[in-house]
């Protein structure tokens, strides 16, 4: 890890110090860590050939005619992509659902937007996070069986 010192005029500081406070940091440097790494997510964002992790969030009205199977064919048609997904009921027509998305940035976005363009979708927003993924072969402990899976 490096040390660097930066000259930062007394108004972004008093940003940078609600910030701290606001998030719960244990110090300034944390925070500029993290507002280091938000920025470079935002950056990859427009980058459609990287891979990346996200969280898809959206709510919709289940009542709306077949758009929970439409929903449901959706994830199993991208099983390459979709990782997990869970439903809350917010209110007797209402659910909120997140979905944990991997693959290419563009093959996301283009299924979170297949997803949340549907009639019935609302409040909907896509967060991704720029990875490497790789595959790896190896076995764990006792298990001589070789096998694969992603390394993010």
């Amino acid at each position: 890890m490096q040390r660097i010192t930066i000259t930062i005029d007394d108004d972004l500081l008093a940003v940078v110090d609600s910030l701290v406070e606001q998030r719960g940091y244990t110090s300034r440097s944390e925070a500029f860590r993290d507002i280091v790494r938000e920025s470079q997510a935002r950056a990859h964002e427009g980058q459609p050939d990287g891979q990346c992790v996200a969280t898809l969030t959206y709510v919709y009205d289940h009542a709306t005619r077949d758009l929970a199977r439409r929903i449901t064919q959706a994830h199993h048609d991208r099983h390459d992509l979709a990782v997990a997904s869970m439903r809350v009921h917010l209110d007797h027509r209402s659910l909120l659902e997140s979905s944990v998305l991997r693959g290419h940035a563009k093959d996301v976005a283009a299924f979170a937007n297949s997803l949340t363009s549907q009639r019935g979708v609302r409040y909907a927003h896509l967060h991704t996070i720029p990875v490497t993924i790789e595959h790896a072969h190896h076995h764990h402990g006792d298990d001589t069986a070789q096998h694969e899976h992603l390394h993010v």
